[in-house]
């Protein structure tokens, strides 16, 4: 992520216009729901920027969100992609009030469509995404969560898919939730509704690292620094088989993997890579 000192005008701005204002939207008619920033790296930070609504994810956020991703994924000096939450949270899943003034079937299917949609595109980016957590992030929040590559929570961070509280099971959380936590564990969040700790989170695999709230930025900025001295192109290749290869029996996992290796093996910074190990010296990667 990038430092004060680290940015200027053009590093910061919004990312997706606010509908004029509602009780239940938690911005302005004036404030971005999506605030972009980027530092010279090509590190991309995407906040939440609903934090009265605890960020929750209305169709207009959904809706700034995907057109980001989308010009990311098209992005080729883009290296990696930070999802934080502005104020108290994370975010809290679905905007409930949204949902509820539009009751139909219809809605519905194109609501959830829509943030499907927008999970895909996290897993289709050619980039690491990190999940920076703070504060709460419950429902479709906590399956923004999981389907992040990565996870860096604050130990005040805490997780739940709680719709069946509301008798709404969260049926579309658990599609990566399950993909992260153990299928008991996983299983049991969804039944009971009930929250973990971020340390919980961990043990369970849905988080990779739990750090003290003053600390969370850097510990996002390290794991950060470690992915940009790799090839871009090794990560974006290997990133895709191994989503891939996870919904393939292992055979075909295999043969699938052996024809992404076969191909890195060809791309330049591989070869330099390789060479470099053999001459004893550091790879000279640009």
């Amino acid at each position: 992520m990038s430092t004060p000192a680290e940015r200027t005008p053009s590093s910061e701005r919004a990312a997706g216009a606010a509908p004029a204002a509602k009780p239940s939207s938690g911005a302005s008619e004036a404030e971005p729901l999506l605030r972009l920033e980027r530092d010279a790296r090509g590190v991309v930070t995407l906040t939440l920027n609903r934090p009265q609504a605890f960020n929750a994810l209305s169709e207009a956020l959904l809706a700034a969100l995907q057109r980001e991703l989308d010009a990311l994924e098209a992005d080729e000096s883009a290296r990696v992609l930070v999802l934080a939450g502005a104020g108290k949270a994370f975010c809290a899943g679905h905007d409930l009030r949204e949902m509820r003034a539009q009751p139909s079937l219809e809605y519905y299917q194109r609501l959830f469509a829509q943030c499907a949609r927008m999970m895909l595109s996290l897993r289709r980016l050619p980039i690491p995404v990190i999940a920076r957590v703070h504060g709460i992030a419950t429902a479709a929040g906590c399956q923004l969560v999981a389907q992040c590559d990565l996870a860096v929570a604050s130990r005040e961070a805490r997780f739940a898919v709680s719709g069946v509280n509301l008798g709404l099971f969260c049926s579309s959380p658990s599609v990566p939730l399950s993909r992260n936590v153990p299928l008991k564990q996983a299983f049991e969040m969804l039944v009971t509704g009930d929250f973990i700790d971020a340390a919980e989170a961990r043990a369970r695999g849905l988080v990779n690292r739990v750090v003290a709230p003053e600390a969370l930025d850097a510990e996002v900025e390290s794991l950060v620094t470690v992915i940009l001295r790799k090839p871009r192109a090794a990560i974006a290749l290997g990133k895709e088989l191994f989503y891939r290869q996870s919904e393939l029996g292992i055979a075909a996992a295999y043969e699938a993997a052996n024809r992404t290796m076969a191909c890195n093996m060809m791309d330049e910074a591989a070869l330099e890579g390789v060479q470099a190990f053999i001459e004893k010296r550091p790879p000279r990667w640009e």
